[in-house]
């Protein structure tokens, strides 16, 4: 197992990129201004050929109301109390303020090593800050610049001095998560859901919209299965997001969409399927995503049947694409309907992941080009003949047919929808690719092909490979011979001679050809052959 380490201080010092450099990927976001991180983040690292497990944290606030500082200060204490060793961290240009005094003297009290970090000293007038540093009381600082990569040797150093009398136990690896991602728009309920999952309050929650900024994700174990939940930052429409943060935290959500298994969009009941939720569902599905949706704030709603049954018509009408997503209405802050949720998005899993036999494939195709044929394109008819299953996650399926390239749109979308009643896969996205079936494998460049038979030698060859040869070997002579062979003239070719005749009437033969069988054949001045005369000797 690796060492838990938690990157502590105030804010805008460097914690995020600390973290991302021992990531070795950009995962939490960073900006020039500061409390961009709200939520703490857990994340895989090394350092040198010491494993780590990272903990990025809020810059930390001295307040204790219900504001949402107060709010990130619980999530910051929350992780040093997780954390075996903390790194605390200051700004050298700045030196130390009231606020660093402040955080160390409550570090004081955690009976955990401490390793106090001097960050953004590679300049020269960090050097006052570095030497302020011993003030703190927590040693000697470790002078790094987390942007730029420099004093990493000593922070290796210092991690492996701190963590000495540290026990690490070796455990098993565990299997791989299903990933569920929760996306929606802002203020839907998203981390209090996610909270209410796994009986913690492990997310910042709060009235105020947009809280979450980066990607969170969270391990849980379900039923003896691991589950990783990633929540995500609220998505606007596109013409609102306007400031540079806002557009970092919409790409942070589309990636979890990518890297995830199965999406929750959870929409608010009173204003469903509203344009940018039908936007987030159509990402989904061309990402080929299972998709759950939810419905939040249910226990408000006074008239929850005839409600539920208005919602599911309105998914199937304006996404039929996805006709047949399971629908799960519940309330997070009060858990009711909560316990639906997880059986859903498991049954979806599986159906996401399903398999298909091609014998019962082939006997659905039957089946479902007799009821209803394909049409006729230009005059001619498209035969389907033959269908497999060539992977799933989701569900990807090649079909073969001759004039493939003219299958209209609307019967391929009567070939999706007719596997997914026959076969029972509703809400999965289905990819059907048609290909053509009339190439002919033992033609020209043809799968079945071959190299070119060669002919050059062969006594059948043509005229022009012949002549071809004799040019090139003509080429390949030397200077004096390849001028000889250019100036020698060619010999007129004799086809016969003439027979001498005082009288030249019609009929007499006038020229002597060769014949087919080696004879000598008769022309008349009209260009017949003659083959014999009237009345001629006998042989």
């Amino acid at each position: 197992m690796a060492l838990k380490v938690a990157i502590v201080g105030r804010p805008n010092v460097g914690k995020s990129t600390l973290f991302n450099r021992l990531v070795g990927k950009r995962l939490a976001l960073v900006d020039d201004r500061p409390g961009v991180t709200r939520d703490r983040r857990y994340a895989d690292g090394n350092i040198g050929d010491l494993d780590l497990t990272l903990i990025d944290t809020a810059g930390y606030e001295d307040v204790t109301d219900d504001s949402l500082e107060a709010r990130m200060r619980e999530q910051t204490e929350a992780a040093i109390e997780d954390a075996e060793v903390i790194m605390f961290m200051m700004d050298a240009r700045e030196g130390v303020t009231s606020l660093d005094r402040i955080f160390a003297e409550h570090l004081r009290r955690v009976h955990k090593p401490i390793i106090l970090l001097a960050n953004k000293s590679e300049s020269r007038e960090s050097g006052g800050g570095v030497g302020e540093a011993h003030a703190l009381g927590f040693g000697e600082p470790v002078a790094i610049s987390a942007e730029h990569g420099e004093g990493m040797a000593d922070l290796y150093a210092a991690l492996i001095a701190a963590s000495a009398d540290i026990f690490v136990e070796e455990i098993d690896e565990p299997d791989k998560p299903i990933r569920i991602a929760v996306i929606g728009r802002p203020n839907a309920g998203k981390s209090t859901l996610i909270n209410r999952l796994i009986g913690d309050d492990r997310l910042l929650t709060g009235p105020e919209a947009g809280i979450t900024r980066d990607s969170i994700s969270v391990d849980w174990v379900y039923e003896g299965k691991n589950i990783r939940l990633v929540d995500t930052a609220g998505m606007r429409r596109k013409a609102r997001v306007q400031e540079k943060l806002e557009k970092l935290s919409v790409a942070d959500t589309i990636r979890a969409i990518t890297f995830a298994e199965v999406v929750i969009l959870v929409m608010d009941k009173d204003d469903a399927f509203d344009t940018q939720d039908l936007q987030l569902a159509d990402l989904v599905e061309r990402e080929g995503r299972a998709l759950i949706y939810v419905a939040s704030k249910w226990d408000l709603e006074d008239e929850p049947q005839s409600r539920m049954a208005k919602l599911k018509a309105m998914a199937e009408d304006k996404l039929p694409q996805l006709k047949g997503s399971p629908f799960v209405a519940l309330s997070s802050h009060s858990g009711r309907g909560v316990e639906r949720l997880m059986p859903a998005v498991l049954q979806a899993y599986d159906t996401w992941s399903v398999k298909v036999k091609t014998k019962d494939l082939n006997t659905w195709l039957s089946m479902a080009t007799q009821r209803h044929p394909p049409p006729a394109v230009d005059g001619k008819r498209i035969k389907p003949k033959y269908i497999a299953q060539t992977k799933a996650r989701p569900p990807t399926f090649v079909m073969m047919a001759n004039r493939a390239e003219s299958m209209p749109e609307h019967y391929k979308r009567y070939l999706v929808n007719s596997i997914r009643e026959s076969f029972d896969l509703p809400g999965t996205p289905i990819r059907l690719n048609v290909k053509s079936s009339s190439a002919n494998p033992y033609a020209e460049g043809g799968a079945k092909s071959g190299p070119e038979r060669y002919k050059g030698d062969a006594k059948t060859a043509p005229r022009r490979v012949k002549k071809a040869e004799k040019e090139e070997a003509l080429s390949k002579l030397p200077g004096k011979a390849l001028e000889q062979k250019k100036t020698r003239k060619a010999q007129p070719k004799v086809l016969g001679g003439l027979k001498s005749s005082a009288s030249k009437k019609a009929g007499s033969s006038v020229a002597v050809q060769k014949g087919a069988r080696g004879g000598a054949r008769q022309v008349s001045r009209s260009g017949r052959v003659r083959t014999g005369q009237k009345g001629g000797a006998k042989r």
